[in-house]
C-alpha cells in the first residue's frame, strides 16, 4: 500500500478506499465538533481520564489541555481529508504525503480505529479474523461485517504507512 518515494509516502487508492477514508475522517471530525459528550464511550476512549481515581484533578487537567487536544485531533483527521483525491469520479487516485502529513495520518488513523473499536466492542486480545468470520457466518451482508472490514483495513493502512516511515 504505502511506499516511500524520496521524501514522500505514496499510496494508490481505489475509489472505494477513498470514499471509506473520507467517511471515516469526516465522522471523527463530526464526533469532535458536534455534540462532544464525555459520557460517550468513544469520546472517553479518545480523551481518557488522566487521573482515574481523582475526578477533580482530571477535570482540571482537561480544562487546560482538552481544547488543544481536540483541535489537534480535528486537524489530523483534516489532513486525511485534504490529501485524498477527489472521490466524485469513477477512479481513485494517488495520495502523496510529506513526513508531517504522514505523522498526522498515523494519529488520525489511530483515532478512527480507537473510535471504531469502542463501537464494535473490540478489546485487547480480540482475534479480528475470528470476529469477522463469526459476523460473516451470522449475516454476510450485515453492517457489522462491513464495519469490521473497515476496521481491519484501517489497521492495514496504518501498518503500511508506519512501515514506509520506518524504511
Amino acid at each position: 500500500m504505502f511506499r516511500r518515494q524520496g521524501d514522500r509516502y505514496v499510496a494508490d487508492l481505489a475509489l472505494d478506499e477513498v470514499r471509506v477514508l473520507r467517511k471515516v475522517a469526516s465522522e471523527v471530525v463530526g464526533l469532535l465538533t458536534d455534540g462532544f459528550d464525555h459520557s460517550d464511550p468513544v469520546v472517553g476512549r479518545l480523551f481518557p481520564e488522566v487521573y482515574p481515581d481523582d475526578s477533580a484533578s482530571t477535570a482540571e487537567f482537561r480544562r487546560y489541555t482538552e481544547g488543544d487536544l481536540k483541535t489537534a485531533k480535528i486537524d489530523q483527521a483534516g489532513a486525511i481529508l485534504a490529501a485524498l483525491p477527489d472521490s466524485s469520479g469513477e477512479a481513485g487516485g494517488e495520495v502523496r504525503l510529506d513526513a508531517e502529513a504522514a505523522e498526522a495520518w498515523l494519529r488520525a488513523l489511530n483515532d478512527a480505529r480507537l473510535a471504531m473499536g469502542v463501537r464494535l466492542e473490540i478489546k485487547d486480545g480480540t482475534d479480528l479474523g475470528e470476529e469477522l468470520d463469526d459476523a460473516v457466518a451470522e449475516d454476510p451482508t450485515s453492517s457489522r461485517v462491513f464495519q469490521l472490514s473497515v476496521y481491519a483495513y484501517l489497521g492495514y493502512l496504518q501498518e503500511s504507512l508506519l512501515n514506509a516511515l520506518i524504511d
